[in-house]
């Protein structure tokens, strides 16, 4: 029988608002123990895909029969398409209109609800200074989940989550057949910094070994608050979590049983790799780079896009960050004025010692939306700076990589970023740079829907309705009762909050949940047919190439 499966199929949003490109902000580039950056992939840009797949021996042929060939044809598509966000040219500026797979009007997250707000308990005992000890955890209280509140005129009732949604049926598709056992979740041990188990509504911790910085006590912070939104809605579930950057479990490694493959949360993943994408804990902050919660730190950029606007900005694209250890990033750096030689980018290096001593005063990321454009580029793997540089109304300059993130996924080439070819990037950049101080309308259109995509779309109303989500689905595959490990301790927001100081308490005082969810969460999306794929795939390889040819 003939296989058409299709994996990661890499897109993106359905361009329906767009969002902005912004800032890199000097926060951006924290990334651990000096790993090796990621390699420049074949599948970066569509056309070397395509070139590379077709050289490559035995994968030449995506219509195969038996079990082995239908995971070749699984590991194909998903090297064809894994690399790839949506692409609709929306805006005229580029390459003419388009209308993106699934654009539909703008949603709303939730419908307005009349119902009083149930708000939830939380004390640490003495509220004017922190516990040295953690409390003991309350009780769980039995709360039903909220009854759906009536239409508004003109309101869907049941309004459906972006598109980017979909690629939860894409993470999980390795186990949809065969499920997850037990077996499955212990393999994942060697690659996991922390598992997390939810029994009945409350979170068990066991820690293998300790993050960088606070991405685990923030990962689990946020999985806290999920469950103080919406309780009584987490299902119970067995995960293992691991906090550094690169996809490792490697699809290669179980060509034909995919669903031996161990599952494993992380934050980003390739087209070549399996891990389940998570929201990254920056969300809830981060405290040691003086990053405030993505609401509060949306408002400061806000101020900071009124204080300044687009067209009094310098004309020059703007990036700051970590560039050692990273090759893609040296050769961005190459790109400051030099020699004679203008690239129309302004560059900088992020001494962090000197930042941390003088308290980032020097590395605001609002204070950086005084340039018109701003650089996106991956470090370790995906930057955590993705978000924050989208954010500023400034049109992002993004280099093409092969790393994939939620907020990746729902990006438009040509509305939400201007795509930077990896292989001649400063030429790429005065070129676009060029052009859009020459189409300053077009250019300013597509900054604007860089940062509405990130507001919108990415609101923590759609990060905790994605949490939810992708563990309902993930929990629905797992073939045994999760329990509580014999090693594993308590945690709840007491526990964590209570203890903390300085920033990290802020942080987490400013991220709770402070009230039960009156609303529904939206409904996911179904996954992607082939045809959407294809349709995705091809538009974006026809925008990349125009580009190209504009670039001359």
């Amino acid at each position: 029988m003939r296989s058409t499966t299709v994996f990661p199929a890499t897109t993106s949003s359905s361009g329906e608002e767009g969002s902005s490109p912004l800032v890199a902000p000097a926060m951006e580039e924290i990334t651990e123990e000096g790993r090796t950056p990621g390699k420049d992939g074949a599948a970066l840009m569509v056309a070397r895909t395509e070139r590379w797949l077709s050289s490559s021996p035995g994968t030449t042929v995506l219509r195969t029969s038996g079990v082995r060939s239908v995971m070749v044809g699984f590991v194909l598509l998903a090297l064809l398409l894994g690399a790839r966000r949506w692409t609709g040219l929306d805006a005229p500026s580029l390459i003419g209109n388009t209308v993106s797979i699934g654009a539909r009007q703008r949603r709303r997250h939730h419908i307005d609800s009349t119902s009083p707000l149930l708000q939830i308990p939380f004390t640490c005992g003495n509220e004017t200074s922190p516990h040295p000890h953690p409390p003991k955890c309350p009780g769980t209280p039995a709360l039903p989940p909220p009854s759906t509140p009536p239409p508004l005129p003109g309101d869907d009732p049941a309004p459906s989550c972006p598109d980017y949604f979909r690629y939860i049926h894409d993470d999980l598709r390795p186990w949809r057949g065969a499920g997850i056992t037990r077996e499955a979740v212990e393999r994942a041990r060697p690659h996991a910094y922390f598992r997390l188990v939810v029994v009945g509504g409350r979170a068990y911790v066991e820690t293998y070994r300790r993050a960088y910085q606070t991405r685990d006590v923030f990962t689990q912070w946020g999985v806290l608050q999920l469950l103080r939104r919406y309780p009584g809605r987490v299902p119970d579930l067995d995960i293992m979590f691991a906090c550094d950057d690169p996809g490792q479990v490697r699809a290669a490694d179980f060509p034909t049983t995919p669903s031996d493959a161990p599952p494993v949360f992380r934050y980003c993943k390739d087209a070549l790799t399996l891990d389940i994408v998570f929201p990254d804990w920056s969300f809830w902050g981060w405290p040691e780079v003086g990053i405030r919660p993505w609401p509060q730190l949306l408002e400061e950029v806000r101020q900071e896009n009124e204080r300044v606007r687009w067209p009094v900005r310098q004309p020059y694209a703007f990036w700051k960050g970590n560039p050692e250890g990273y090759r893609i990033r040296h050769e961005l750096m190459r790109c400051n004025a030099s020699n004679g030689q203008e690239w129309n980018a302004r560059l900088f290096t992020q001494n962090w010692h000197y930042a941390i001593q003088n308290g980032f005063k020097d590395s605001r990321i609002p204070k950086q939306c005084i340039y018109r454009y701003k650089v996106y580029v991956e470090g370790n793997a995906w930057s955590v700076s993705e978000k924050y540089i989208l954010a500023c109304d400034s049109p992002v300059l993004f280099v093409n990589t092969p790393f994939q993130d939620i907020l990746s996924r729902g990006l438009v080439a040509g509305k939400h970023y201007w795509p930077i070819n990896r292989e001649h990037i400063c030429k790429s950049i005065k070129f676009a740079v060029d052009w859009g101080n020459e189409h300053p309308a077009q250019a300013q259109l597509i900054g604007e829907q860089g940062s509405q995509f990130v507001r919108e779309e990415m609101s923590m109303d759609y990060i905790y309705d994605y949490m939810l989500h992708l563990l309902t689905e993930y929990a629905k595959l797992l073939r045994y009762k999760p329990t509580v490990p014999e090693k594993a301790v308590e945690i709840c927001t007491e526990s964590m909050a209570c203890p903390a100081q300085g920033m990290h308490r802020d942080c987490m005082m400013d991220s709770m949940e402070r009230q039960v969810a009156s609303f529904n969460p939206c409904t996911l999306p179904p996954p992607f047919t082939p045809e959407e794929a294809k349709e995705i795939a091809d538009r974006e390889a026809e925008v990349l190439r125009k580009v190209e040819k504009m670039e001359g």
